[in-house]
């Protein structure tokens, strides 16, 4: 569950809820587990997803509060779990809005996960949402961390990414993309002519279409 959770997979409505529960009801000589516990952080998050926009506004803010103890237990016996420091980020500003002291959550997450392609792109989209609350240095780190999934060749994953949350900023994330494998960037060019949308990327020239 935790591996399709963190590929952004979503579940059934209830399924989460009882798994929860069931946690909830075993042995407490399992929650000193790490696993356990990180397990507990996992489904909670997916249950606290579940209720936005589906449940009374106290529901989802306690599912939400639970979640974001879970996580914190959770990355107080792993600190190192670059995911679960973007979840943190993203319970807390959901909750109480984007200030510095949050942003260090963000920070954490790509100090202990730079490069982790299936958190990068979820934590692209977070970072180009709070962009103009960025300073210069994380504003470069997520330049950068959109050319790299350019470069991985997600040229899906980076088109919705440059033509969705990214879009008023993207001259500078083209720009960031000089240094981009050629192929990736044509690849990233065609896909945007593909879907209609007219981007100039560096090195590589607009193709010609009749319309």
């Amino acid at each position: 569950m935790t591996e399709r959770m963190m590929a952004d997979r979503r579940f059934k409505s209830g399924v989460l809820a009882q798994v929860a529960a069931g946690l909830e009801r075993e042995p407490r000589r399992l929650v000193a587990q790490a696993t356990f516990i990180r397990a507990q952080a996992f489904v909670n998050l997916g249950v606290a997803e579940g209720t936005i926009g589906q449940g009374a506004l106290e529901e989802v803010d306690h599912d939400m509060a639970t979640a974001q103890e879970r996580v914190r237990s959770s990355l107080m016996m792993n600190p190192r779990d670059s995911f679960l420091w973007l979840m943190l980020y993203s319970l807390v500003t959901a909750r109480e809005g984007v200030g510095a002291d949050v942003l260090r959550y963000f920070d954490q997450s790509y100090a202990t996960g730079p490069y982790e392609g299936g958190i990068a792109m979820r934590r692209n989209r977070l970072s180009l949402s709070a962009f103009p609350l960025l300073d210069e240095s994380q504003k470069d780190r997520a330049v950068a961390e959109f050319a790299r999934i350019v470069d991985s060749d997600l040229t899906v994953e980076a088109g919705l990414i440059l033509t969705g949350v990214g879009r008023q900023y993207s001259s500078q994330l083209t720009n960031g993309l000089e240094s981009v494998d050629v192929g990736s960037r044509q690849d990233l060019s065609r896909w945007l002519s593909d879907n209609g949308y007219k981007m100039q990327i560096p090195g590589v020239e607009l193709p010609d279409r009749p319309w």
